[in-house]
């Protein structure tokens, strides 16, 4: 080796030392509390909005239905032949045709924890009772004796009053 080629030499293991000493920084472990939620809460929550969509879709064909007690047409349709149309075309799922029926479905569930898709029950009366779907938000889409389909609120105080459970179909 000559005079002349060590400083070259010198130069060449300075930058090799310098690109040793440079490192990504060490990715620091999350804490169970901040982690992003698995896959499969992704995937639910899409289910849940694609849910809605179909809902909705299926509102806007139906809005301002009339009721018709015992109706089954868009001439006049009652809650649960209503909420019959919804899952048949909605979900591709067949219910029974009496609200009585279809609290009789799936598995209860507390209000607190309602989902898109949900059946909720009131008591209307001692002897009648209605049935509409959860949406959102605290909103079901229902066939309403005064208003035809449209979608309440859950905590309106005739609904809250009235409340009576929830049910999931799976």
């Amino acid at each position: 080796m000559t005079l002349r080629s060590l400083p070259i030499l010198l130069m060449a293991l300075f930058a090799i030392g310098l690109a040793g000493c440079s490192s990504q920084p060490e990715r620091q472990p999350r804490h169970p509390m901040t982690e992003r939620p698995p896959s499969v809460d992704k995937k639910e929550a899409r289910r849940q909005q694609d849910d809605i969509e179909l809902l909705l879709a299926h509102y806007e064909r139906w809005q301002g239905v009339p009721y018709r007690y015992g109706g089954t047409t868009k001439q006049g349709v009652d809650c649960s032949a209503y909420i019959q149309h919804v899952f048949r075309d909605s979900f591709a799922e067949m219910l029974p045709r009496t609200t009585l029926q279809q609290a009789k479905q799936g598995i209860e569930i507390k209000r607190s924890d309602l989902q898109t898709g949900d059946l909720v029950f009131f008591n209307v009366s001692r002897r009648t009772k209605h049935v509409g779907v959860y949406l959102e938000d605290g909103q079901f889409l229902h066939a309403s004796t005064s208003k035809g389909v449209i979608i309440s609120q859950l905590n309106n105080p005739y609904w809250k009053k009235r409340y009576w459970m929830s049910r999931r179909i799976q």
